[in-house]
């Protein structure tokens, strides 16, 4: 290299100083066994004295794989950073590490206005595939996203609104159950579902079956606490929770216990029992669903069911990169952690 010019070393700069071909260089750092230990070593020892690293990128094309995975995640638009779903990070997270174990590197978008919807990643050659995660509150985005949907296409959804598409979804009905048999043995009588039914949120609908299958299984009949739609889950946890104590049921007995949809609710509606002194949990149990570390400081601590996040990365990547043919519909298994917020 000359004039102080700084040149980047090639296969063949590689070759000139084993003293093999060009292809015998690409074939020793490709791992081919066709190539004798010495050689291999040779060449490595000139790679490493040259600087010279290989394209992974360029080499993972050549086989038909950008080695990238694509992920998604869908904001409600005009959210910031700092208000969307912990959860979604945490998922995101997950999915990160899945696809590292399997050898892939992962391009992260967020998505909120229709303006930017993009989800081409596979077509124009970016990625091999794409999870998009989210929020289910931004209707546009989730219709874009099946709008693309074609057979050629590996996608997996986390919580997908729409039933056709290849989603993976905690397991919502176990849930339900878990939460009603932790508060009947915890000594509560009345547990109470806060939340909305027949949303895009179908994994809120799906909690509330768990937990209406436990009731009556119980001898007991369900009981709805609808929330409406309001700026954050906290603020729609609430005013649920307030209207529940406007009109009585809690004095008079007729619940004892909410089990919330989702943390954010659990702990808005614990807000509103503080505001309104009712001690929690003596007087009224709180629980929700998600692990949220905000529920971990809560005062009381708060009850919830922990999906698996690190399961919902494998099984999300997995969905996208293992082609077994058909759409797949996978549970993530969910888990009981009680608190302070159930604990009579």
């Amino acid at each position: 290299m000359s004039g102080g010019s700084h040149r980047r070393p090639t296969s063949f700069d590689v070759a000139e100083r084993a003293g093999v071909s060009q292809p015998t260089v690409s074939r020793a750092l490709s791992g081919s066994p066709a190539i004798a230990e010495a050689t291999r070593r040779k060449v490595v020892e000139a790679a490493e004295a040259l600087g010279y690293f290989v394209d992974e990128r360029a080499a993972r094309l050549r086989r038909g794989s950008t080695g990238t995975l694509a992920v998604v995640v869908i904001c409600r638009e005009g959210d910031s950073a700092s208000s969307i779903n912990p959860f979604a990070y945490a998922l995101l997270g997950s999915v990160c590490v899945a696809a590292s174990e399997r050898g892939f590197e992962t391009l992260v978008s967020f998505q909120a206005r229709e303006a930017d919807f993009f989800g081409h990643y596979q077509e124009q050659g970016r990625a091999d595939g794409l999870v998009v995660i989210g929020t289910t509150t931004n209707g546009p985005a989730w219709e874009y996203f099946r709008s693309l949907e074609s057979e050629s296409r590996r996608v997996a959804y986390w919580g997908s609104p729409f039933e056709e598409l290849e989603w993976v979804r905690s397991d919502n009905r176990a849930a339900g159950r878990l939460a009603v048999e932790h508060l009947l043995a915890a000594g509560y009588r009345r547990p109470c579902f806060l939340g909305a039914l027949g949303t895009p949120q179908v994994q809120f609908t799906e909690r509330y079956e768990g937990y209406a299958e436990a009731m009556r299984a119980a001898g007991l009949e369900p009981c709805l606490a609808p929330t409406v739609n309001a700026a954050t889950r906290e603020e729609e946890g609430r005013r649920a929770a307030r209207r529940l104590i406007e009109r009585g049921p809690i004095e008079h007995g007729d619940i004892d216990a909410v089990f919330a949809a989702c943390d954010a609710m659990a702990l808005g509606a614990i807000e509103a029992f503080a505001a309104a002194d009712l001690a929690v949990p003596q007087q009224v149990g709180v629980m929700g669903f998600d692990d949220l570390v905000a529920g971990r400081f809560s005062r009381p601590p708060l009850t919830t069911i922990a999906p698996d996040p690190a399961a919902a990365g494998v099984a999300l990547v997995g969905a996208v990169l293992d082609d077994a043919g058909g759409k797949l519909r996978r549970r993530v298994p969910v888990s009981l952690i009680a608190r302070g917020s159930t604990a009579r």
